[in-house]
């Protein structure tokens, strides 16, 4: 069951950051845990775009559910949300999805959460949840950015730090040519290998400490190789993916292939061209299929494989939930041409 919700606020973060905040409705306030994300469903020139965006907002924290949007070139939603939405708008949503969540249950007693750019968006949510409902738990953040100008969040991490002085503990790391030697808050360059080495160095209860990492490919190489020395249990990293991460092997033997899907009662005949998923085909061919994360973390396009060959590829994590016959398409690729697929 989808939702309509309405913007009550645009707050814009940074020159090229705005947060939506939508007001609860009033009779049934949506319920979501800190670090899922909510899908948002535009129509835009006559085709339907769907885009996950993380929350930045607590549910019991704030008043408002907030998600995050930093404009990014070429980006058709995102440049829609920047440059056409307004307050007043309403806008239809999935109900919260998502697994990128902190497990109270596991008696972890530290979290380090580590970002760069956009992806301190369920970073700062996952802080302000442990930060206001979870005691005894010390967080550290540890935050890359161009600049102070570039970073999302600033004065509220600023305000975070203030308020939760004895257990929010933060570190900024900065790209741009020159740091102000007279902050040591702030590091230069980017967060590689060997300063998230030095930061966990810097600690040694690591035992009890949980860890998670959103943002692109570099950083989490970074930080689970630097975890990796530590010999920190791979059950204590969490990462959140925007994007699947192909391995151009993977496609040695999957060619352009004619596929029969059976949607809504409908049957179509699709041609999915070496390198395109089925999901990508099929929106390109004005055929809505269902879908929300497109990084294989969710359910939402989930087929039935009736005939031929198939095979998910860019995985980061098992889906055990998945029977032999189904298949994500968003990250599915046919291998033979008689593939037949049903929904």
């Amino acid at each position: 069951m989808n939702y309509t919700l309405k913007v009550a606020e645009i707050r814009k973060e940074t020159v090229d950051t705005v947060t939506l905040c939508f007001k609860q409705p009033g009779l049934k306030k949506i319920k979501y845990t800190a670090g899922q994300y909510l899908t948002l469903i535009f129509r835009i020139n006559g085709r339907r775009y769907i885009r996950p965006y993380s929350f930045s907002s607590c549910f019991g924290v704030d008043s408002f559910i907030e998600v995050t949007i930093k404009r990014v070139v070429n980006g058709i939603v995102s440049n829609h949300v920047i440059d056409a939405v307004k307050e007043g708008d309403s806008i239809e949503v999935m109900p919260p999805m998502g697994d990128f969540t902190f497990d109270s249950t596991k008696g972890y007693t530290s979290v380090y959460l580590w970002g760069v750019g956009s992806g301190i968006t369920p970073l700062i949510a996952i802080a302000k949840h442990i930060l206001n409902y979870e005691e005894g738990v010390s967080v550290n953040l540890i935050y890359g950015n161009r600049n102070n100008e570039s970073t999302i969040f600033l004065n509220q991490i600023a305000a975070l730090e203030t308020k939760f002085a004895d257990r929010f503990f933060v570190k900024h790391f900065h790209t741009r040519l020159v740091v102000d030697e007279n902050n040591p808050y702030v590091i230069k360059g980017r967060i590689d290998d060997e300063k998230a080495a030095s930061i966990l160095g810097e600690n040694t209860n690591l035992e009890n400490a949980a860890h998670y990492i959103c943002g692109p490919a570099g950083l989490k190489e970074s930080v689970k190789k630097a975890l990796a020395l530590k010999n920190i249990d791979a059950d204590r990293i969490y990462s959140e993916d925007f994007e699947l991460v192909k391995d151009p092997k993977d496609f040695e033997d999957v060619f352009s292939q004619t596929i029969n899907l059976n949607f809504n009662g409908r049957q179509f005949e699709l041609e999915v061209v070496k390198g395109q998923s089925i999901l990508e085909a099929a929106l390109n061919a004005d055929i809505e299929l269902p879908y929300s994360c497109q990084t294989g973390n969710c359910s939402t396009c989930k087929g039935k494989l009736v005939s031929g060959g198939s095979r998910m590829i860019g995985l980061d994590k098992k889906r055990e939930d998945l029977a032999a016959d189904e298949y994500l398409l968003c990250c599915t690729y046919p291998l033979t041409d008689n593939v037949h697929i049903e929904l």
